[in-house]
This record gives C-alpha cells, sequence and structure tokens, in this order.
C-alpha cells in the first residue's frame, strides 16, 4: 500500500520552481496567451518529504528575457517568475483553488481547480497480483487486469504524446473505467480493452462493475514525458 498524505496549507504551496512544465503533462494557456498551467490537478510527491499531494505546474510561456510575473494561490502570492525561473510548482489545498499569474497591472490570468479530500489517495493495490513475467497486474476480483509497463502514443484528446497503459475485461463483465477520478469509457464483451492515458506524476485507475466490485490500479508516470517508438 502507498503511503501519503493529501492537502497541504497555503505556505507550503509553492515548491522550488522548474525551468519548464513537465513535459509530458497537458497544459492549458490563460487568456493572454502568455501564461500557462496544468490541464488537471497532479498527484506528485514533494521530493523533501515523499508525501503524495495534490499540485499543478504553471508559469510563462516563451517570456522575453524582461518579462515576470507573479503567481498567487488564492490571492496569496507563492512564487516570483522570469526568464530565467519561467515555472513554479503550487501546492493546492482540498477545496476549490484559483492559481493566477500576473505579468502586470493588466494581464494577470487565473486558472480554477478543485481538490476533492482524498484526491490524491493512493488505493491498497496489495490484493493484486501479477503475471510471471511481470507485464500483466490482475485485480483481486478477476475482473479486469492492466498492462504494468507504459507504452508511449498519441492522445487524440490532448494531441500530446503521453505514456499509457492497457485496460482489459476479464469474462462477461462491464465495466466504467475511469482515470484519476475522471470518467473514461466502458468496457464490456464487444469492447474488452482500452488504453488509459496517464498524466505526469501518480495515476489511480479504477474499473467498476457496479456496486459489486472496484477494481484499482496504481501506476507512476514520473514525468510524463514519453518517446514514441521508431
Amino acid at each position: 500500500m502507498h503511503r501519503f498524505q493529501t492537502g497541504c496549507a497555503l505556505s507550503l504551496a509553492m515548491l522550488a520552481a522548474a525551468t519548464s512544465a513537465w513535459a509530458g503533462s497537458p497544459t492549458q494557456v490563460g487568456a493572454s496567451g502568455r501564461t500557462y498551467a496544468s490541464s488537471g490537478v497532479l498527484c506528485l510527491a514533494d521530493p523533501a518529504t515523499g508525501v503524495v499531494q495534490a499540485a499543478v505546474d504553471t508559469g510563462l510561456l516563451q517570456p522575453s528575457s524582461r518579462t515576470k510575473g507573479v503567481v498567487t494561490l488564492n490571492g496569496q502570492r507563492v512564487a516570483r517568475l522570469s526568464a530565467s525561473q519561467p515555472a513554479a510548482r503550487v501546492w493546492l489545498p482540498a477545496g476549490t483553488d484559483d492559481v493566477a499569474v500576473q505579468m502586470n497591472r493588466r494581464t494577470i490570468d487565473h486558472f480554477g481547480f478543485s481538490v476533492a479530500a482524498t484526491q490524491c489517495q493512493l488505493p491498497d493495490t496489495s490484493g493484486n497480483s501479477f503475471s510471471a513475467d511481470g507485464s500483466l497486474e490482475t485485480a483481486a476480483s478477476g475482473k479486469s487486469s492492466a498492462t504494468v509497463q507504459p507504452g508511449c502514443a498519441l492522445n487524440p484528446a490532448t494531441g500530446e504524446v503521453q505514456p499509457y497503459v492497457n485496460l482489459f475485461a476479464n469474462g462477461n463483465v462491464l465495466l466504467n473505467v475511469s482515470v484519476n477520478g475522471v470518467p473514461l469509457t466502458q468496457l464490456s464483451p464487444q469492447r474488452p480493452s482500452t488504453p488509459v492515458f496517464l498524466q505526469a506524476g501518480w495515476n489511480v485507475l479504477s474499473a467498476a462493475n457496479g456496486s459489486l466490485s472496484v477494481d484499482a490500479y496504481v501506476r507512476d508516470a514520473g514525468d510524463g514525458s514519453c518517446t514514441l517508438p521508431p
């Protein structure tokens, strides 16, 4: 079982800024066209503590040498941006959060995020089993399986190259598939498998057979980047 804590105080909102957004993490562009933020909430491990928490990356798009900016979380300043330090990681507390990037008095982009109290809770998957070669993980219920080693492909939904795993329905079952709490698709004997694309950090895949069982898989996509096969 993975151990973690969720949420954080506003004073822990910003970790050391990175030089750019995580390559494989889909992003959204601010209204000004000059800033960006993660498209969704990421579940990332704080390097200092190992604790998995909700976070987003945000920063400046193609800043000039004189471009500067300020990142705020719910009205409180958490980071300064510049051409030499154009990105920041913002740790999010549970609830509704407003992450803003202000470049001057007239240019301020807002990005809204909703974080559930259990947003980055990693389920206990100790009951799952693995194939002899370690390539396939099967849920304790036996109703689904997922590949262990991610592949790499273009995600049509985001237009970005992302890592993915394949999820399979085993037998005559109907499974509702979600990734990181977002409904994805439904598996059945007519559609027994689906690729599930992963974002940066920790990802939770679930396959629910109504109220009878919920299969869970945890995958760490690292920085979210991957390379397409030749």
